[in-house]
């Protein structure tokens, strides 16, 4: 292991450490248990079963941005996979996932500008979801909206950015060209096959029939995401505004994890809805509970469906993150 990695992951432990230090001085813990204990079944049951679904329509998105070069089982347990390998240090899953496809015969940097379409559609639905719920509340944090309005400048850039490319392989190709005229030493580099495959993987974007396919299931994906938090609602009793609370809380969590500084999120994501909590009228002890409830379901239906994925690709966890170990040296 590098210094590097090494340094990274000791980052995430203090992060996380730090964050739960940050957390668990608001309250006793043992209120938080107690909490938790009464958490009603059914709802659990229907959150976990939440889980399952945002899983599954993302895969099928993935599917869809991939032009279908995967079978949509395949598609769905890498995604899957991918979730598993997040919550390990240093994210092991996004590559893991590219990797994966590779070996059904999708070139590496043609999943990868998938899965960069994925995160720049996914935070410019974050900027949408968090100005139609601070536009509702009387008093939003400044800092919330502004970093709110940083990551959306910066996904519209970029996805506008991959839409000329998309349209216009030749302006990227001549824009290739310059750069390697100013810089001579690039010839040695494989830039124009690695730019052939970006610009495969950009070919779902020019057919507005994938564009709405794609924009269709995000909408469902994080509609799942958000019945995931209202059911954790309902499993502990909790009455607020649930039209801000759930949308709010769960586009925090995703800033919150944005900077893969933690270990599986752990304190990030809590304070991220202790912060929701506080902002809807939440008690402390409701909204701890909460955020240790809805992460410890989403940690345990990541774990389940990421390990039948890997035994139905037929991978080890050895072998999909030893290969993409191997791709982290190979960029580092």
């Amino acid at each position: 292991m590098t210094n590097r990695r090494l340094a990274f992951i000791l980052v995430s432990i203090i992060v996380s450490a730090l964050s739960l230090a940050l957390i668990l001085r608001v309250v006793p813990f043992g209120d938080v248990i107690q909490s938790m204990r009464h958490a009603d079944p059914f709802y659990l049951l229907l959150a976990f079963a939440s889980v399952a679904v945002a899983l599954l329509t993302r895969g099928i998105r993935w599917w869809g941005l991939l032009n279908r070069r995967l079978s949509l089982l395949d598609a769905t347990h890498m995604v899957n996979v991918m979730f598993l390998g997040n919550q390990l240090p240093l994210r092991l899953g996004e590559v893991a996932r590219g990797v994966l496809a590779t070996r059904r015969g999708v070139p590496l940097v043609t999943s990868g500008t998938s899965i960069v379409v994925e995160r720049l559609i996914d935070m410019l639905m974050l900027v949408l979801v968090i100005a139609a719920t601070v536009g509702n509340m009387p008093a939003a944090p400044a800092e919330l909206t502004d970093r709110a309005s940083v990551f959306g400048a910066l996904a519209l850039v970029g996805f506008l950015a991959l839409l000329i490319f998309a349209h216009a392989p030749g302006f990227a190709s001549r824009l290739l060209d310059k750069l390697i005229k100013i810089a001579p030493t690039l010839e040695r580099l494989p830039l124009r096959t690695m730019l052939g495959q970006l610009l495969d993987g950009l070919q779902p974007l020019t057919e507005i029939r994938t564009l709405i396919f794609t924009a269709v299931w995000t909408v469902i994906a994080w509609g799942a995401a958000f019945a995931t938090l209202y059911f954790t609602h309902l499993a502990l009793g909790i009455e607020v505004n649930y039209a801000i609370s759930v949308p709010l809380g769960i586009s925090l969590t995703a800033l919150s994890i944005a900077l893969p500084v933690s270990i599986a999120a752990l304190g990030p994501f809590e304070v991220a809805i202790l912060v929701t909590g506080q902002m809807v009228g939440m008690s402390d002890v409701e909204a701890i509970a909460l955020g240790f409830l809805l992460h410890g379901i989403n940690v345990i239906s990541y774990a389940v469906w990421g390990v039948l994925g890997l035994l139905a690709l037929g991978a080890s966890p050895s072998t999909a993150f030893a290969a993409e170990d191997e791709q982290l040296k190979e960029d580092a």
